[in-house]
């Protein structure tokens, strides 16, 4: 069976130097000269809250994932391989009214993926470490009834056995150096990329959702989770769109469903300011039709009870955004092993790469992009390819940037145990 040691944390950082080991990591450093985005007249972002069925299907695939991987801890002090990125949202059926409606047909969650389910002749309760994972998650929907209002199926399946024998071969050969994580090879042919800073408008998309589903849930609690933010940018201009589920039970009429927009509005534009001196506009459930009756309520606070579908990675990347304007990878971070699947680890290197270079530039750098490529079989600390872009800002010294984004670059790879310690303790945010 494919088994990573726990205990395969990286080094303590030794300072930004380049390595004196063999430089084999292929990093790329450049700069370039296109517009940064922040320069640029038209910018499109995205939000899906937390509540969004495809962050809901995130969460959950993170969730099994730690929950296995805290199960193979405690029993054989190493995760073991499995992959839970593949779950499934299907919607329910529901009723709302003002004053409160009912859901008729529960939400319901497929789990999916694999994962080792056997050692030494010894089953594991896999599955069940998998569905009470789901039910403590769905937990944080104060309005979801989950004993109620949730089915879940759990169809995790056993990880294919000659990958993971192929794995074992190849570990067996890889000569180990000292830092405990060269020997943890690819399990995929794949690519994570990210970039550093958010701009403005990706700020106040990021942190408008926080706010609605963070601070603001104590002044209004009829709005629920399901929270999608869409920004667009003109120039100096930010247009937002929310769309926000209402929890009916709140909500005893149509006047009282206006007045908390209307309270929304102005709250949701005073916390935007925060983050922005750019002109903001906000329209706030934009379907919405009084005259026909048309308001955006729901029993749970979540738009999964009355049909709405989910599915793992389609909704945001790593860094909590979708970005059409940016470097975006497809795949899907959350519920990936934190051990070998680069889908995940690099992604979450990329953007932490993108942020040290420019943090430590001091406004040298305007923009990093990171982009780091795996090849499977091959330790994770040295990828096929690690490109780095920069955009420099005017007279800013080319060669010292790009001696210190490669150091960075370099001293993250070879530190990339890190990667796993944070993700594992749950100090990594997927999505």
């Amino acid at each position: 069976m494919a088994k990573v040691s726990a205990k395969a944390k990286a080094a303590k950082p030794a300072g930004r130097k380049v390595s004196s080991k063999k430089a084999s990591k292929n990093i790329l450093v450049e700069s370039i000269t296109t517009t940064p985005l922040s320069q640029q007249k038209v910018e499109l972002v995205e939000r899906k809250g937390i509540g969004h069925p495809d962050s809901i299907s995130d969460g959950i695939a993170e969730a099994v994932s730690l929950a296995l991987c805290k199960m193979y801890l405690d029993r054989f002090g190493e995760i073991l391989h499995h992959n839970t990125d593949q779950n499934e949202v299907v919607g329910g059926q529901s009723t709302p009214k003002f004053g409160g409606g009912e859901v008729l047909e529960p939400i319901h969650i497929m789990l999916s993926g694999r994962a080792i389910v056997q050692v030494n002749g010894e089953r594991l309760p896999y599955s069940t470490v998998a569905m009470n994972a789901t039910k403590e998650y769905l937990k944080r929907f104060p309005n979801l009834d989950v004993n109620r209002q949730v089915t879940v199926d759990c169809r995790i399946g056993k990880g294919s056995f000659d990958l993971i024998k192929n794995f074992e071969a190849l570990k067996d050969q890889c000569k180990m150096d000292g830092n405990g994580n060269h020997c943890l090879l690819a399990n995929d042919t794949s690519f994570g990329c990210s970039y550093a800073p958010y701009s403005d408008t990706e700020l106040v998309c990021l942190e408008t959702e926080r706010y609605v589903n963070g601070a603001m849930k104590k002044k209004l609690k009829e709005t629920g989770e399901d929270v999608k933010v869409m920004c667009s940018r003109n120039g100096k201009k930010i247009n937002m769109t929310i769309a926000c589920a209402m929890v009916d039970r709140y909500i005893p009429d149509a006047d009282h469903y206006t007045s908390v927009v209307e309270e929304m509005h102005e709250r949701v534009l005073d916390n935007a300011t925060k983050y922005t001196d750019y002109d903001l506009s906000l329209a706030i459930n934009h379907a919405d039709n009084p005259a026909t009756g048309n308001f955006y309520l729901t029993v749970t606070g979540l738009s999964a009870e009355n049909g709405d579908d989910g599915s793992v990675g389609r909704g945001n990347r790593m860094n909590g955004l979708i970005t059409p304007f940016r470097p975006m990878s497809m795949e899907a971070s959350a519920g990936k092993n934190p051990i070998t699947h680069v889908g995940k680890m690099y992604n979450i290197l990329a953007n932490w790469i993108a942020n040290d270079i420019v943090k430590k530039s001091n406004g040298n750098i305007i923009e990093a992009n990171v982009r780091i490529l795996s090849q499977i079989g091959r330790p994770i600390s040295d990828p096929e390819t690690c490109s780095v872009q920069l955009f420099m800002a005017p007279g800013a010294d080319l060669a010292k940037w790009q001696k210190e984004a490669y150091a960075i670059s370099d001293e993250w790879l070879e530190n990339i145990g890190r990667v796993t310690e944070k993700v594992v303790k749950g100090q990594v945010t997927v999505f």
